[in-house]
């Protein structure tokens, strides 16, 4: 049976490496009852704000049993964002994340992918895989499966990589020998991160007060207007904000990714803050109709360019 289990592991990870995926870890699922009692903190505290629907589906989110009913195994992967190219220097800034195709539909695919090569080579098995699209712990699966530690920003950092990849999710009914759970936290004594936040949403104990954080008030809100705190604070960032990973000592590790989809659109890169103000909404929907981008839309865009034109 072990010999079984083994073979079944080494293909899975076989596969996640043929597919693009950059790391591959595995856990056995388990009720993530410390992670309950800190996510349930979290919501009574209001951390998430208007993100309301953190607060469905609890007690799937802490058993990925109930998520996936007859689980054995979370495989967890990592996707390298990283770019090889950088905004303008001075320009509206959007968070590397955003810099190329949405994510979701690239990683959904590769996802899908993966579970049909793994039916191939293993068997039937059943499975469903995640990004972002459903109540997934997928830090505290990373860390259970030996990828990383959560920071003190609350991103999973790994040494190797830093912290600028996406976290894929696949849950399923294949018995697989589990990674061992990443042993240390190496943030240390190193408080950049936190000192960096000009809003200070980074809170003791790797908290994180969404309601203070500028990535929250540029995508999340749905507000028309912003608070006039943001204003003074933004740094020019109009989509997401890098500050927290930036100044991370750990991302000096980081390198380019290879994933082609991810490559910037040029109009991220280049535009200016004039370009960004002429810029009408279909042509906003043509440019970046693939892109992240679109989740603000046309009007949130033009919503969050009021801060950088307050600290330009």
């Amino acid at each position: 049976m072990n010999q079984i289990k083994q073979y079944n592991t080494d293909k899975i990870k076989l596969i996640a490496e043929s597919i693009g995926f950059d790391q591959c870890g595995i856990a056995i699922p388990v009720s993530l009852d410390e992670d309950a009692k800190r996510l349930e903190r979290w919501l009574m505290n209001n951390h998430h704000g208007e993100m309301h629907y953190m607060e469905n589906h609890f007690d799937m989110r802490v058993d990925p049993t109930k998520l996936v009913p007859g689980a054995k195994s979370v495989i967890t992967l990592l996707f390298n964002y990283y770019p090889a190219e950088v905004q303008d220097e001075g320009n509206p800034k959007i968070a590397k994340y955003a810099y190329g195709k949405d994510y979701h539909e690239i990683i959904r695919n590769k996802l899908n992918d993966f579970l049909y090569k793994a039916r191939e080579i293993i068997g039937d098995i059943q499975g469903r895989g995640f990004v972002d699209s459903a109540p997934v712990l997928e830090r505290a699966w990373a860390q259970k499966s030996g990828l990383g530690w959560i920071g003190k920003n609350g991103n999973l950092i790994n040494k190797k990589m830093g912290s600028f990849f996406f976290i894929a999710t696949l849950i399923t009914d294949l018995e697989l020998i589990a990674d061992l759970p990443y042993p240390k936290d190496y943030c240390g004594s190193c408080n950049k991160c936190v000192e960096a936040c000009p809003t200070e949403a980074i809170l003791p104990n790797k908290v994180i007060d969404a309601t203070k954080c500028i990535s929250y008030f540029t995508i999340e809100l749905k507000s028309p207007t912003l608070p006039a705190e943001l204003e003074k604070n933004a740094q020019n960032w109009i989509f997401g904000c890098d500050i927290c990973q930036d100044v991370c000592p750990w991302n000096t590790f980081s390198t380019p990714t290879k994933h082609i989809d991810l490559a910037p659109l040029q109009e991220i890169i280049s535009f200016s803050i004039e370009d960004w103000m002429d810029l009408e909404q279909e042509k906003f929907n043509t440019i970046f109709k693939k892109s992240a981008i679109k989740r603000t839309k046309w009007d949130g865009m033009m919503r969050n360019l009021k801060l950088f034109i307050h600290n330009d």
